[in-house]
Order: C-alpha cells, then sequence, then structure tokens
C-alpha cells in the first residue's frame, strides 16, 4: 500500500497570538478584595505549628539509620484521612 503524499490541509494552520500589554488586566486604586468571616478566622490557621525538636530528632535518626518507616502505620493514617475527607465533603451535600 503506499501513502500518497499530496494531501494538503484545507484549513490554514493555527499559531498563537501574542497578547498585547495593553488587553492584560490591572488593579487599580479603587478596588477592594474583603475576606468573610470564615475566611478572615481562617486566615492565621494555613500553618500547621513546627515542632523542631521533633524535626531535628527525626532528621538525627535518619542520618545515623535509626529511622524505622511503619507502611502499615501510614496506610493506616492515609486511610483515615480519606474518610474524613469523603464524609465532610458529604456532610457539606447534605
Amino acid at each position: 500500500m503506499k501513502i500518497d503524499s499530496s494531501y494538503r490541509p484545507t484549513t490554514p494552520g493555527v499559531t498563537p497570538k501574542a497578547v498585547p500589554a495593553q488587553a492584560t488586566p490591572t488593579a487599580s486604586a479603587t478596588e477592594a478584595v474583603s475576606l468573610s468571616q470564615l475566611a478572615a478566622s481562617s486566615h492565621g490557621m494555613e500553618k500547621p505549628p513546627i515542632n523542631s525538636a521533633r524535626i531535628q530528632e527525626i532528621k538525627q535518626a535518619i542520618s545515623e539509620g535509626r529511622f524505622k518507616i511503619n507502611p502499615e502505620a501510614i496506610a493506616d493514617r492515609l486511610i483515615e484521612s480519606a474518610r474524613d475527607l469523603v464524609n465532610s465533603g458529604s456532610n457539606r451535600n447534605a
């Protein structure tokens, strides 16, 4: 079987156009953003507390080869986390 190389597309190729710098939206001095009370109250809770001593202890154990990984505990916590996510999602839809 021979492939015919005489095929020519009937539509021109599409080339992306550059967006002019003037077309990009910019914020003006009169625009403002406000947070709901829930968003404002949760804003400070974005970062979990950091236990620097525990981090150093784990780093030391890893470097000394004493750090043991417990795959069963990891799997159990992943499943628990997934259940919490599913349950919290179904509570919102109810």
